[in-house]
């Protein structure tokens, strides 16, 4: 058995659904082979019980004793050997979904965090759940049902060679009938998958409308909105039921199939198997086995049309995930100088050729701006959140640079943090790097020690989903201390104080200083208080460097900077 989830889930091939789950197929095929041979040996170990069986009644018949014993300890091993395949082969075909639905999980989860927020731009968060919860498992079931798929098929050719040469003309009833069977399932599978698809949109649809719902819902609350969203909720779910009902129905009518034709088929194979053995052409221990085969042949018939069904369904499921995987990330790795830039030297100056803006390494540089949308953009161009030239790490252009050099150097902290359901510690070092007292240190900087008195487990107490236990003060100060944790060589703050109070802004701002002495930090406010404690201050004006200095400079020398820190109203 593997670990999961896998270290590194692999690169897939995303060209077609068909290429995508054979590429899964192949990321696993040692547990898929092993699969296959168990699910063989047990079916093959089933098909040849009824022909132990005839020839043992044929020892009966012709009052061998010996051949009798002989066959029924044949018959014996065989259901001991069915039976420990059959148990080998089920752990197999477990192993096998859950490693198809693991990797897909991860590929999707991994992407959406990779491309950022081009996923939400694209696509409802409810679809990508759907797609983590739902369509990985119908994924990972066809991978469960492939094993027992390669047994029918082994058990169904072996069974065809030993009718055959019992009676050509039962062989050829085998032969010829069992395919018709699984063809005539055919015509059924296409309305099968289109009902499935339409069950599915439905389901995602529903979905994102109440992950829509639970993330504002204060304010649906606030506005007396919650009846009109149980209507709307109700008329979704009507909708969702509707098409489970019809594929339900289509489900029913495969089924009905399923019973129905390998019914005639059996009629049809022990009348003509009773007219040979009238006519002396077929012994009776070899009619005995014919019945014992007709029923077995229902197996195998099944599993094809289980398979052809969770084919159906994951070919389904695959055009969703590969909906999510096609994504591209708003910054990509597009220069083909990427892999053979050179790195920055450490502690370089952070430089925007657009605006003139030059970060010395290892000074507090703070950004005000008439308008605090440009200074916002400003920042995630620093941090090459967005596409874009003209900002330098030392000599070397960010756009030159692999992305994940980027991150690594660069942090932008989000204006707008989100706080992932788990341990407080967990939230802090999703990595597990640091211990307890770099953490508590950080939780000190971004003056969050209230945070951890009120929480009974301290460091090991569970943050509900986005923070919602926490005030906004309170997840404010923890996304601060969880990107002061990473130490990185740039980081750049986006107003990281707008929640908090003033004496609560004052100790941050003395504490950030501190904490970030030799590194280089940048930081978007308009805030007095931090402003104050600035090496140095650019002030922006109509999307133009106007002026840099400290802050007591530019409150004595820049009429609109002080108007825009002190919130002043222009003169008439």
């Amino acid at each position: 058995m593997r670990d999961l989830p896998y270290a590194d889930p692999g690169t897939p091939d995303t060209r077609s659904r068909t290429r995508f789950l054979a590429w899964l197929g192949r990321a696993q095929w040692r547990t898929l082979v092993v699969g296959a041979f168990f699910g063989i040996l047990w079916m093959v170990a089933q098909a040849l019980i009824p022909w132990a069986i005839g020839h043992g009644i044929d020892g009966i018949v012709h009052d061998d004793s010996g051949s009798t014993a002989r066959w029924a300890t044949l018959v014996a091993g065989l259901g001991l050997v069915q039976a420990l395949a059959g148990v080998m082969r089920h752990r197999a075909s477990v192993a096998n979904w859950l490693y198809a639905a693991f990797r897909v999980i991860q590929l999707v989860s991994r992407h959406t965090a990779r491309t950022g927020p081009a996923v939400p731009k694209t696509m409802s968060t409810g679809e990508v759940v759907a797609t983590v919860s739902s369509d990985s498992m119908h994924i990972g079931h066809m991978m469960e049902v492939s094993p027992r798929f390669a047994g029918a098929i082994v058990s169904y050719v072996l069974v065809a060679v030993i009718v055959l040469d019992t009676s050509v003309p039962l062989g050829l009833m085998v032969l010829i009938g069992v395919p018709l069977l699984v063809v005539a399932m055919g015509p059924l599978i296409r309305p099968l998958q289109e009902r499935q698809r339409r069950q599915r949109e439905a389901l995602g649809d529903l979905t994102a409308l109440g992950a829509d719902t639970v993330a504002g819902l204060r304010v649906l609350r606030g506005i007396g909105g919650e009846k009109v969203f149980i209507r709307r909720y109700a008329e979704r779910s009507e909708t969702v039921r509707a098409a489970g009902v019809r594929l339900a129905g289509t489900q029913a009518l495969l089924d009905a199939v399923l019973v129905l034709l390998p019914g005639v088929f059996l009629v049809l194979l022990t009348w003509v198997g009773a007219r040979l053995v009238l006519s002396g052409d077929v012994d009776p221990g070899a009619l005995v086995a014919l019945y014992g085969y007709a029923f077995f042949l229902l197996m195998p018939v099944r599993t094809a049309g289980e398979m052809a069904f969770v084919a159906t369904r994951a070919m389904v499921a695959a055009r969703r995930v590969l909906a999510v995987l096609a994504i591209e990330r708003e910054v990509p790795d597009t220069s083909p100088d990427a892999a053979k830039a050179p790195v920055p030297v450490p502690a370089a100056p952070l430089v925007d050729e657009a605006t003139g803006l030059r970060v010395e390494p290892g000074s507090l540089t703070m950004l005000v701006s008439d308008e605090p949308a440009f200074t916002a953009a400003l920042a995630d161009r620093l941090g090459r959140l967005v596409p874009g030239d003209g900002v330098r790490l030392g000599d070397v252009p960010l756009d030159q640079l692999p992305v994940a050099e980027v991150r690594r150097r660069i942090v932008v902290s989000d204006p707008e943090p989100t706080l992932f359901t788990g341990s407080l510690r967990g939230g802090l070092d999703p990595y597990g790097r640091h211990d307890d007292a770099e953490l508590i240190a950080a939780m000190d900087t971004a003056s969050a020690g209230d945070v951890l008195e009120t929480l009974r487990d301290g460091l090991d107490a569970t943050v509900e989903e986005r923070g919602r236990s926490l005030s906004g003060g309170q997840r404010q100060r923890v996304a601060l201390a969880r990107v002061l944790v990473r130490e990185p060589e740039v980081l750049v703050l986006v107003e990281p104080t707008s929640a908090v109070d003033a004496h609560t802004e004052a100790a941050i701002a003395g504490r950030l200083r501190d904490a970030r002495a030799g590194r280089t930090t940048v930081v978007v406010t308009a805030s007095p208080l931090m402003l104050a404690k600035a090496d140095t201050v650019a002030w922006f004006d109509d999307g133009r460097l106007v002026a840099t200095g400290s802050h007591d400079e530019l409150m004595s020398t820049t009429p609109a900077y002080r108007r825009t820190v002190t919130r002043e109203e222009d003169p008439e």
